[in-house]
């Protein structure tokens, strides 16, 4: 127990130090985990050795980021909003993969690790942009609500990503993997239109006795988050996408207006916890290794992901500055790159060597993210907060 203490102690001991001193920059919170993860980690000070405990209770802090994240955006629920977001990102999948098989062909690939360096160009990190588009104030701008909306997208084709996964791994895989995902989006966006049409609803009379009682508001609402989670990757979907719906339903009910402010400790805590298991992925002691490779990779990866991005913001008739402002937010791999890497290297598609190296890109994309976004945000200004986009 003194050990745990102490460990525990140091991690918040840690984390304070690095917010103070990024609150100095105007850094996210995020960038704080994230080193404090590096630093005690087994890599280094071998403070936290654990690491896969650390990553699966860290789960739990995306699901109720994405929680919290539904329960404050618009859905669009007409084709002329969808339309922007989805073809927005069907473009950038296009030059995702055109890059890919370039890269393929320079480096002579074959076709597994072009699919698999294509996935992790489409999934960008959903937990990163979000917080960092919160604490800057531009969520709610119509390009922050584009990106957003373009972020999900990319959480509903996490179901047939890993389903081509399974298939290059064993030649099989259920249709109905593929199907159900999609039934269920078209059904979610039904009742989306129902529920906007009737405005905000009010709970059965039975369970108003929750406004008086805090421990049943927060056992409710954390059965309700992470129970859509689970019902979603039951479903083939992911789970923070399940939290995220979850959110946008009780967003629209009047009488859990308290749950907000009954959750959102265990939203800061378990959202540290999961950028801190970020921070531990990084093995020090093989990108020190081979820094070259790794360095290089991620910032290619930074680079080229932004200008593809860029181009897919572009195309859609926004400014230059908004199209590599907005191509910046979205040029980082993702927490589902990961889980595709794991799955391609659980899946025997991939040797350990490719896995290693593309988790180490990963995180070390996302730890330097927030770093390269605010480089051009400083650069562009700050384009999200324009009312509309504007060709030119």
């Amino acid at each position: 127990m003194n050990g745990l203490l102490f460990a525990i102690c140091q991690v918040c001991l840690i984390i304070l130090a690095l917010i103070f001193l990024l609150r100095k920059v105007k850094q996210p919170y995020i960038v704080a985990y994230m080193l404090a993860g590096v630093l005690l980690g087994p890599h280094l000070s071998g403070v936290i050795v654990n690491v896969k405990e650390t990553e699966a209770i860290g789960e739990v802090g995306i699901l109720l980021l994405m929680f919290f994240l539904g329960m404050e955006i618009d859905v669009p629920d007409n084709k002329s909003r969808l339309a922007r977001p989805v073809t927005m990102q069907l473009i950038k999948i296009i030059l995702s993969v055109l890059f890919a098989f370039l890269a393929g062909i320079l480096l002579n690939w074959s076709l597994v690790p072009v699919i698999i360096t294509a996935m992790l160009f489409i999934f960008n990190s959903t937990a990163v942009v979000t917080e960092y588009l919160r604490k800057n104030g531009e969520l709610s701008a119509p390009l922050g609500q584009t990106i957003l909306n373009m972020l999900v997208f990319q959480d509903v084709l996490l179901a047939p990503a890993i389903m081509m996964l399974h298939f290059l791994g064993n030649g099989t895989a259920r249709f109905g993997r593929l199907v159900l995902p999609l039934v269920i989006s078209v059904l979610v966006l039904l009742l989306f239109r129902y529920m906007r049409n009737r405005g905000r609803f009010r709970l059965p009379r039975f369970l108003n006795t929750m406004h008086h009682d805090h421990d049943l508001q927060v056992f409710t609402g954390l059965f309700i988050c992470i129970g859509f989670g689970v019902v979603a990757e039951l479903a083939g979907m992911s789970s923070a996408l399940g939290s995220f719906l979850a959110g946008i339903i009780i967003g629209k009910m009047k009488d859990f207006s308290w749950l907000e402010q009954s959750l959102l400790p265990f939203k800061v805590f378990f959202t540290a916890l999961f950028f801190l298991s970020v921070g531990l992925r990084l093995d020090v002691s093989y990108i020190t290794a081979h820094y070259g490779t790794v360095l290089t990779a991620t910032l290619l990866v930074l680079t080229s992901n932004c200008i593809l991005s860029a181009f897919a913001f572009r195309a859609l008739q926004y400014q230059w500055k908004e199209s590599f402002y907005g191509g910046a937010l979205l040029s980082q791999t993702g927490e589902l790159g990961i889980l595709v890497l794991s799955v391609a290297y659980k899946s025997g598609i991939i040797d350990y060597g490719f896995f290693k190296l593309g988790i180490a890109i990963t995180a070390l994309s996302l730890l330097i993210s927030t770093l390269w976004i605010s480089l051009f945000r400083s650069f562009f200004g700050a384009p999200l907060l324009r009312k509309q986009p504007q060709a030119g």
